[in-house]
C-alpha cells in the first residue's frame, strides 16, 4: 500500500503524540494553527512547553527528516509559539523547540526525539 505525503506526515504526528505522551509529555494542543502559521504539537515537559514539529519520510535517500525544519521554517514556529504563548498566558514556563523524526520502513519505523533542535535568540 503507498501512501501520499499527507497520509504519511498524519500517521507520524500520530505516532510522535502517542511517543511523547509515553515519555512524561502533556500534549497541550496538536495542530494549532493561526494566520501566522502551524505547530504540529504543543506540549508540556517539566517545566516546559515545547513547540514540536513533526517530520516523517519513508526514507533518509534526500536527507533525515528533520534537515527539513530549515531557518525559515525555525521562524515561522518561533512566530506562531509567541502568539500561542501571549494567548494562553504562558509566560512562567521556559520554551523549547524540538523536532521529532520518524522514517518509515516496509518493516518497521524509526523515531528520534530532537530536544532544543532550535534556539531563537532572546528565548531561550
Amino acid at each position: 500500500m503507498k501512501f501520499d505525503n499527507k497520509s504519511i506526515g498524519t500517521i507520524g504526528e500520530n505516532i510522535a503524540a502517542e511517543y511523547l505522551k509515553n515519555h512524561n509529555y502533556k500534549i497541550l494542543e496538536r495542530n494549532f494553527s493561526c494566520k501566522i502559521g502551524e505547530i504540529d504539537i504543543i506540549a508540556k515537559n517539566e517545566n516546559n512547553i515545547c513547540f514540536i514539529e513533526v517530520k516523517s519520510r519513508t526514507s533518509d535517500y534526500f536527507g533525515m527528516p528533520s534537515e527539513a525544519v530549515n531557518y525559515y521554517k525555525e521562524q515561522k514556529i518561533c512566530k506562531v509559539a509567541q502568539y500561542y504563548i501571549l494567548k494562553k498566558d504562558l509566560h512562567k514556563y521556559n520554551l523549547r523547540f524540538d523536532v521529532v523524526e520518524i522514517i518509515f520502513s516496509s518493516t518497521t519505523s524509526k523515531l528520534n526525539l530532537i530536544k532544543n533542535a532550535f534556539i531563537i535568540d532572546g528565548y531561550i
